[in-house]
């Protein structure tokens, strides 16, 4: 039985799946990580802990399944996005893991996003302005931490870093690189004028390969460490994000994959890479003729824990005592007010956000209160302001994408039918929750099977992706939502201009 492995490093644990041909999964592994805050708005991780959660993931999947360990016929990656680590000239790290999540550079950001050249800029790269960007890292870098600068002789991102590590040789997939910021969408390679102001060279960087790019073979002693052989292929990959929606299938033209975990996003596949002439979108490649648009969101679960902690502390308490699950809870409660919690609406910016907005100034608010409403109008609010968000997210993908005609959905919201219902009937589209659960893993591992000919193309994943539920929108709310969503929209626009001023007394009264 052939098999390949899926490794996916994520933000605060590396997953590692072995899956068959079929896209059943065989064996996981799930190492964490800590993610260092040591400062206002810093987010880094350690470079060598996750090294060694791939080695110790690897190790796992293959003790859990040792009669299947000569069947593997590859290793394919996954990593998120937006990571920076400097190194030195024997490639020795100068830093943590500056990864997606750390803020510092949110200076940086808004000094570029001034710059005449700003927008042209995005639609080179695809890329939103944004404190995220390893662009604007490597500008922070600079005038923040100009001694670390000098000792720069290489910039890469955790997966270039621990591909390294395996196998010896630099190389960065077009999909991570068309994160960082300073890579050209349209000509596949490093733009110029962003390496400029990066104060890069292409010299600094990996060498740049397709997401099917096949490496050399793994250093021996990592192979007898893992109990992989050393031949086994490894296979470059992609980035998270472009891989789950291979890991749901939605890849084809109109279907939508929507994240709803800790944060969110929306995205779809084109076929040619389009950019949001607002820049309020990405555009990142996946694999030829397969380019990912879309949103990321700040606001989604975490939103949801705190209705959970701040205004349902005690019920959260009870459900806990009776050992019941206090969102099943609070669900359940918010399904007893009716769709478009008559007349109250709720924007989720609860951690400033990235799409639709771009403000990291953003914050949330409840309109529309009156005496009549509850605690659990409160509660169906919330739910349905994070939807409304997203709904803001396709509509914008709508312009760029076309149509979407169905969603494939994911992330800790899909254990709550009237979650995924509300997502069904606010969006208006049928709404399928898949069956993988490790979609950025299974995403690299189809990658890898078609490089190493194991499938035909990346539709075959179609047949590996079943379904556990499927919703379709309810008419009966249609009037309701079809209402409010203008309302929600027009009054994001409207209260926009004072975020920052809100914003700057929080600070300055925190």
């Amino acid at each position: 039985m052939e098999t390949m492995i899926g490794v996916d490093l994520g933000t605060t644990s590396t997953k590692t799946v072995l899956f068959d041909v079929q896209g059943h999964v065989l064996a996981t592994a799930n190492i964490d990580y800590p993610l260092y805050q040591d400062e206002p708005e810093m987010a880094e991780e350690d470079p060598e802990t996750i090294f060694e959660a791939v080695i110790a993931g690897l190790s796992q999947v293959l003790r859990q399944q040792p009669e299947n360990a000569a069947a593997v016929q590859g290793v394919a990656f996954s990593a998120a996005m937006h990571s920076v680590i400097l190194l030195d000239e024997q490639y020795h790290p100068l830093t943590r893991v500056i990864t997606w999540a750390d803020n510092r550079a949110a200076a940086a950001a808004a000094q570029l996003q001034q710059l005449p050249g700003a927008q042209a800029l995005v639609q080179r790269t695809g890329v939103p302005i944004h404190p995220m960007s390893p662009l604007a890292k490597l500008m922070w870098l600079q005038a923040e931490r100009p001694e670390l600068v000098a000792q720069m002789r290489y910039v890469v991102g955790i997966k270039d870093y621990v591909l390294w590590r395996l196998c010896g040789e630099l190389v960065q997939d077009y999909s991570l690189a068309n994160a960082t910021g300073w890579f050209n969408l349209h000509t596949m390679d490093w733009d110029s004028e962003a390496l400029q102001l990066a104060g890069l060279t292409p010299a600094q960087l990996p060498r740049l390969v397709d997401t099917s790019y096949i490496l050399p073979r793994m250093d021996p002693a990592f192979a007898t460490v893992t109990g992989l052989s050393a031949e086994t292929p490894l296979i470059i990959g992609a980035s998270d994000g472009t891989l789950s929606n291979l890991g749901v299938n939605a890849i084809a033209p109109g279907v939508l994959a929507v994240t709803i975990g800790t944060s969110g996003a929306v995205r779809a596949v084109v076929d040619h890479p389009v950019v949001d002439p607002n820049g309020k979108l990405f555009t990142y490649y996946l694999a030829p003729n397969r380019w990912v648009v879309g949103g990321p969101v700040n606001n989604g679960g975490i939103v949801f824990r705190w209705v959970r902690d701040q205004l349902f502390a005690p019920e959260k308490l009870t459900a806990e005592q009776l050992q019941i699950d206090p969102y099943t809870l609070l669900t359940e409660i918010a399904a007893n007010v009716p769709a478009g919690a008559e007349g109250l609406l709720f924007h989720p910016y609860l951690g400033g956000e990235r799409a639709p907005i771009w403000n990291a100034d953003a914050r949330g608010s409840f309109f529309g209160l009156t005496r009549r409403h509850t605690r659990a109008h409160m509660v169906r609010a919330t739910l349905e302001g994070i939807v409304y968000n997203l709904y803001a997210v396709m509509l914008m993908i709508q312009g760029v994408a076309g149509e979407p005609v169905a969603i494939q959905a994911t992330g800790g919201f899909a254990q709550s039918a009237l979650w995924r219902q509300m997502l069904a009937d606010i969006f208006e589209r049928e709404v399928t929750i898949p069956a993988s659960f490790e979609s950025s893993a299974l995403g690299a591992a189809v990658i890898g099977m078609q490089a190493l000919g194991m499938i035909d193309s990346l539709d075959a994943v179609a047949e590996m992706v079943g379904a556990t539920n499927v919703h379709q929108p309810n008419v009966q709310t249609f009037d309701a939502y079809r209402a409010l969503l203008p309302i929600w929209i027009r009054l994001a626009r409207e209260v926009a201009g004072e975020y920052a001023a809100i914003a700057a007394y929080q600070r300055d009264h925190h």
